[in-house]
């Protein structure tokens, strides 16, 4: 048996007045999408408990088939561990986002949580800054993509609340800067970095050429080393997952999967949705099970771009999940779970903590409806009735085949 979980960031949304109360969902052009739903079982999944921040660590390790609750520890030791960055006992590990604040009528407000989508060889200059400048056997900065990147605090605090920036776009960050006495060295290492940024060539060139520039960091996501058995361990499966972001790949590795870089994947609308299917089709000839990872569609959301968002969902209907479905059948016995991990509604531009509509189809009749379905969306799985809850659950019922 083959198991794939097809993987759409942030797909799900709320009605838009703009397609006449429709969701995203609802008004692309999804066509191979909508035939899981209507061959398979369609309904929600719980991904993110109510205890925890609707974020994609949290959702992801959901769908993984992880308990947030016995594992979680915060989302930069994920991606830590997908950047070869080894953490000791004592280690915490923080998100270092390249961000732009702005000012207005005296007040600092986060003006773009991505610095204009920095490219990556441009952040990568600016963190070597860093470490160069500030980095001892205390603090090391170390670059990843774009704008996100990682800070180890050796022997630090994992007990500090910080929202992540893309929750405070547009909105004032006076009141979500880090200001106890226990956050001290965090001040001051922001503020070393607003001051080694201000003239530094990489934003002299980007103000130059009308770019945002990166003219502060933003720590976030804190934690230490989680413990968690791999999928071999609790469902006795080989596999491989496939992203392109950090955090998805460090699951994937605490998981006990291979990695696959896929060229010309970038984690935005540009991203190369076929190559990530050809390569899942091509891993499931010698492994059990895949995670296809596409941010494309949440980046959209959380730039505001409901045109954006609707390419990313179709471009993710016809090129990976046209490709996989295409393919699949010369494998064998399989199953396919299709979902996103949580909602990112466009009009919001973040993560909300509603449950997601979610696909379990496979090459067999376990998981066929005796419902005719119109196909796949948030408002026909919620019709379906059926809701997984704890979220985590989901991945027992695919390897399972049982949905009772």
């Amino acid at each position: 048996m083959k198991y794939i979980v097809l993987l759409g960031d942030g797909m799900s949304d709320e009605p838009i007045a703009e397609f006449d109360g429709l969701t995203p969902l609802q008004a692309a052009n999804t066509p191979n999408m909508d035939k899981l739903a209507q061959r398979g079982r369609i309904g929600l999944a719980a991904t993110v408990p109510d205890a925890f921040h609707p974020g994609s660590d949290v959702a992801n390790l959901s769908v993984f088939g992880y308990d947030p609750a016995s594992c979680y520890t915060g989302r930069s030791p994920l991606e830590a561990a997908s950047m070869g960055v080894a953490l000791g006992p004592g280690d915490v590990a923080f998100r270092l986002n390249l961000v732009t604040l702005g000012l207005a009528g005296g007040d600092m407000y986060m003006q773009d949580f991505s610095a204009g989508h920095i490219s990556t060889e441009e952040a990568r200059e600016l963190i070597e800054c860093l470490q160069e400048e500030l980095g001892d056997d205390e603090f090391q900065f170390y670059p990843g993509v774009s704008y996100r990147h990682l800070m180890v605090w050796r022997g630090g605090r994992d007990d500090l609340h910080v929202l992540p920036p893309h929750d405070l776009t547009g909105q004032s960050v006076s009141n979500h800067v880090l200001r106890s006495e226990e956050a001290m060295p965090l001040m001051q290492i922001t503020s070393s970095a607003q001051l080694l940024f201000k003239r530094h060539p990489v934003n002299v060139k980007r103000e130059t050429a009308g770019k945002n520039p990166a003219n502060s960091i933003w720590l976030w996501g804190q934690g230490k080393r989680p413990q968690m058995p791999t999928l071999q361990d609790k469902f006795n499966l080989t596999g491989a997952v496939i992203s392109a972001v950090d955090l998805i790949k460090g699951i994937g590795i605490f998981a006990g999967l291979d990695v696959i870089d896929v060229p010309g994947a970038t984690g935005y609308l540009d991203t190369n949705y076929l190559g990530k299917a050809e390569a899942a089709l091509e891993a499931l000839k010698t492994r059990d099970y895949v995670y296809l990872h596409v941010e494309a569609p949440d980046e959209a959301a959380h730039s505001g771009s409901l045109a954006d968002k609707i390419e990313a969902i179709e471009r993710f209907d016809k090129d990976v999940v046209g490709t996989v479905m295409a393919g699949i059948d010369s494998l064998g016995d399989y199953r396919v779970l299709l979902l996103p991990d949580h909602p990112t509604p466009v009009e919001k531009m973040t993560h909300t903590k509603d449950p997601v509509p979610f696909v379990l189809c496979g090459s067999g009749k376990e998981f066929a409806s005796e419902n005719v379905v119109a196909g796949y969306s948030e408002v026909v799985a919620k019709e379906s009735g059926l809701l997984i809850d704890p979220g985590h659950k989901i991945m027992d019922l695919l390897v399972s085949g049982k949905l009772s």
